[in-house]
């Protein structure tokens, strides 16, 4: 992709949510909240966040957080304070971006992988993709412009994975087996003339403790 200014691209899973995930549970409103807070002095240019209640929710949470900081004129990097509206984005939203082939796959987890796809519909085989590389258009690359630009996204697990494989270079089926916390931060750099950078990934150095690997067996919890 062209540009002549570098991109930063923060993902961010949603909260942690409630069982019928309809809402954010008290842990991820905190989770939110915390999150916001350790990004309130950066410029952000856009805030996008999925349409499903655990994103927007997540998203508003953050997002009261930047407004707080601009209020208060919390120095921002290098940039003015602005207020930018929340933007919904049905490709920042939950779906499978990439349904493999048993070929592409290794040998010794093929099973394993296409049993836990075996659930998407058709259709879900068909959008999924669909949005995926659409995400691939919106949110990657460098910016025209002479000023770099910050973007916030609020997604889910399999879209920030879907975005650092494609950083990475890494096979199109490479999605499956990275894993993303509840509020965790993950950023990737888009400078022109470069490869893609990713500068962190599942960062939860804001959330203490007892708010980090919500959801992930003990076993995870590193």
């Amino acid at each position: 992709m062209t540009g002549t200014a570098t991109r930063y691209l923060y993902l961010i899973r949603h909260g942690e949510a409630s069982p019928d995930e309809s809402e954010l549970t008290e842990a991820g409103r905190r989770q939110a909240t915390l999150l916001g807070r350790r990004l309130r002095d950066i410029p952000f240019a856009a805030v996008r966040h999925g349409p499903l209640p655990r994103a927007e929710q997540t998203a508003r949470l953050i997002d009261d957080q930047l407004q707080n900081a601009a209020l208060q004129n919390v120095p921002r990097r290098n940039a003015p304070l602005q207020n930018v509206p929340l933007q919904v984005s049905e490709v920042a939203g939950d779906y499978v971006p990439y349904v493999p082939g048993r070929d592409e796959l290794p040998a010794e987890s093929a099973d394993f992988y296409l049993r836990f796809l075996a659930g998407a519909t058709d259709e879900e085989r068909e959008r999924g993709p669909a949005l995926a590389r659409k995400a691939l258009d919106l949110f990657t690359g460098p910016v025209d412009g002479e000023e770099d630009r910050h973007e916030l996204v609020v997604t889910h697990n399999f879209l920030v994975a879907w975005l650092v494989r494609d950083a990475m270079h890494a096979p199109k089926w490479r999605w499956l087996g990275l894993n993303y916390c509840n509020a965790a931060l993950t950023v990737i750099r888009y400078a022109p003339g470069r490869p893609a950078t990713v500068l962190l990934s599942n960062d939860m150095r804001h959330l203490p403790t007892e708010l980090r690997w919500t959801g992930f067996p003990s076993e995870l919890h590193i």
